[in-house]
């Protein structure tokens, strides 16, 4: 098989010469062309290994004819970024690379490409840019992180940062022994936060092979994944394959369902939509309440439970919650290895993979029903859900999965701030009351880029006064990893005049997650009737919204142009 290069190539001289001075030979330069785009650097964890594991997928390339050429665009990391403006780049982070890996795939005719992350903006930009550039292409995910100590993940930093701000309250022992073991390793954090959701997802959407998302990052498996995607991308080019193919609107709706299944992220609820608008269709957020009305919520991961994502894959990952919502997902979907979600599912049961690895689940002294629970045991369905009400017309979302139930449900005073960083402080300095339900507002896409909420959300419910009594309501969005009364993405979004922009400190807020609902009730400390709040918002429109400046380059870009959370937050 010839490249398809081949026209191009005879155009410019120098094409052929700038290869060969890249290191490729006179035959490597007539064969079938790879990009193995990766996110390698030292940014992270999730990225700091990847230089090393595509190199397998570059040997796996070979072997089947190929020739790959590797470029690097590295991604951020959400938990370097956290309490400061840093965070704000966060999601524009996602446009960015996804332009990047655009820029590198249209500069040549490359035949394919395989794209390798591991983490939260990084891993929806590659599947952004797999969909925009349709090519044959692959995911491969990066996998896991080993546990911290006594089956710990990195979060234990939300206890630790809340105590280090509080007068005598930690002790500097205990602040350098968890910088020494709160990452042990290379990959992913090892809780079901958004980097390990959309590898999942990945996985679900048919774009990574069967099995390798959360695959531990430290183990051989992982190297086996990036050499068989350089021998599958090979496959994929030949018969013409392309991610539109496999993308559609059926391998959306699985994804969907195994998100409700595990206890996703709510950041998959903009991800997802924001790869479905590259290949040309509207994702509705309204899929994901629909959907998890009925599916059974199976896994035991935190932050909605108790075990970590090195456990999920070894009892049996993706593919195991594939084959338990069989008779809910679409077996037809085509996928990455060319054959469809079915005849991978009993592929991968022949090949004995539902077994192999529980031994090391017994390491732990654990068994596949402590992490992946039977359907017919499971007490609850689904994992998010979407609400709306006079404060957001448009929606919100709630990980109800890890929200106590007495939460799930609440009315109480709102506490308005206009940036995280003031609520966070009035939560360090004990000036949040029980009941209250804190506003954060101007955080969303166009307000200051839609940072995450984590630091807030661990100071709430790692104080033993506020957890399990105070909500959040904000425009913003959260880290996978976020646990209690925690609901984002409220839209329209203050800096679009939409409706949280004219709550005041003391209005009454209830939401009920049940009913689905997200409303004031009351103005003032007083509860009125829902015309007499409209009155009120109606009159507090005339104050306007407000003004948001001194922005410059991507960041006014994004800020200036992005699109709703319901929509992606894409632009």
């Amino acid at each position: 098989m010839e490249a398809r290069s081949k026209k191009e190539r005879m155009l410019w001289a120098q094409f052929d010469a700038l290869e060969m001075g890249s290191g490729w030979t006179e035959e490597d330069i007539v064969k079938p062309q790879i990009l193995i785009e990766d996110v390698y650097g030292d940014s992270h964890p999730g990225s700091v290994h990847l230089n090393q594991v595509t190199e397998q997928v570059k040997w796996g390339v070979v072997e089947r004819g190929g020739f790959g050429a590797k470029y690097h665009v590295t991604d951020i990391c959400d938990g370097c970024a956290q309490g400061h403006d840093g965070m704000n780049a966060v999601l524009a982070s996602r446009e960015a690379i996804c332009d990047m890996v655009e820029v590198h795939a249209s500069a040549l005719p490359w035949d394919g490409m395989v794209l390798a992350s591991s983490c939260d903006k990084s891993i929806p930009a590659h599947l952004k840019a797999a969909a925009r550039m349709d090519i044959p292409a692959i995911f491969l995910p990066g996998g896991s992180m080993r546990p911290g100590p006594n089956m710990t993940t990195s979060l234990v930093a939300g206890d630790i940062s809340l105590r280090q701000k509080r007068k005598d309250a930690i002790t500097p022992r205990e602040i350098r022994d968890y910088k020494l073991t709160g990452c042990p390793s290379a990959g992913a954090c090892t809780f079901l936060g958004t980097a390990s959701t959309m590898q999942c997802m990945a996985e679900a959407l048919g774009m990574a092979l069967p099995g390798s998302a959360l695959v531990p990052a430290t183990m051989r498996d992982l190297t086996d994944y990036a050499r068989a995607a350089g021998r599958k991308i090979m496959e994929l080019v030949r018969a013409g394959i392309k991610p539109s193919q496999i993308m559609t609107p059926a391998a959306f709706k699985n994804a969907i369902i195994i998100h409700s299944a595990i206890g996703g992220s709510t950041n998959a609820m903009i991800h997802l939509p924001s790869v479905a608008r590259e290949l040309g269709f509207v994702l509705p957020v309204e899929w994901f309440d629909e959907i998890n009305h009925k599916i059974p919520h199976l896994c035991n991961l935190n932050p909605s439970g108790r075990q970590l994502t090195e456990s999920f894959w070894f009892a049996g990952g993706i593919p195991m919650v594939q084959e338990i919502l069989k008779d809910y997902l679409d077996l037809d979907v085509l996928t990455v290895t060319g054959r469809s979600l079915g005849e991978n599912l009993e592929r991968i049961k022949r090949d004995g993979f539902f077994e192999r690895n529980l031994g090391y689940l017994h390491n732990y002294g654990l068994c596949r029903e402590d992490v992946i629970f039977p359907a017919e045991k499971v007490q609850e369905n689904g994992s998010v859900a979407v609400l709306k009400g006079n404060i957001a017309p448009d929606g919100a979302v709630i990980k109800y999965s890890a929200c106590a139930e007495e939460m799930r449900s609440h009315k109480g005073p709102a506490r308005v701030y206009d940036s995280e960083e003031a609520a966070h402080d009035d939560v360090v300095s004990k000036k949040i009351r029980p009941g209250d339900i804190i506003v954060i507002r101007y955080e969303g896409p166009r307000g200051s880029g839609m940072p995450e909420m984590l630091m807030t959300t661990e100071a709430i419910v790692c104080d033993p006064d506020l957890n399990g009594s105070v909500s959040l309501v904000t425009d913003g969005r959260f880290s996978g990893a976020t646990r209690g009364a925690a609901i984002g993405h409220v839209s329209p979004e203050a800096a679009r005049g939409g409706p949280l922009a004219l709550i005041r400190e003391g209005d009454i807020i209830q939401y009920d997650v049940e009913n689905r609902s997200l409303d004031v009730v009351g103005i003032e400390g007083k509860e009125c009737s829902p015309q007499e709040v409209l009155a009120a918002f109606k009159e507090r429109e005339k104050e306007g919204v407000k003004k948001l400046s001194g922005r410059k380059g991507m960041y006014k870009r994004y800020t200036d142009h992005a699109l709703s959370a319901m929509e992606g937050a894409g632009y």
